[in-house]
């Protein structure tokens, strides 16, 4: 007949213990670290994309502006020089609405299903 040593018993049961713990602390680390990254991930170059796009919407803007002023010449000088405002306001409205427009649920899903 076999004699179990006691110490083997206890020794093999804590191995099963710090592989429980440490299973468990890949799966914390699985679950939520990676998925935060991500998202970090996403969020800095969402950002990084909405700032070039703003600083070119200006340099747009400033560009439609002048064109205008330039085409318009002095016709719309004086009282009317508003006007030039005006134009250049629609010509971003137009384009914020065209880019509202290609933004959609499926377009931000990862899969892209909705």
């Amino acid at each position: 007949m076999e004699r179990l040593d006691p110490t083997s018993a206890s020794v093999s049961g804590v191995d099963r213990v710090s592989d429980i713990v440490e299973s468990v602390k890949q799966y914390a680390r699985q679950e939520t670290v990676e998925p935060i990254r991500g998202a970090a991930r996403w969020v800095a170059v969402g950002s990084i994309a909405s700032l070039s796009l703003g600083i070119a919407m200006l340099y747009l803007a400033l560009a439609v502006l002048r064109l205008s002023q330039d085409l318009g010449g002095s016709v719309l000088d004086g009282s009317w020089s508003f006007v030039h405002y005006v134009i250049t306001g629609v010509v971003l409205a137009g384009l914020a609405g065209v880019a509202a427009s290609r933004i959609g649920r499926s377009s931000l899903a990862k899969d892209g299903s909705r």
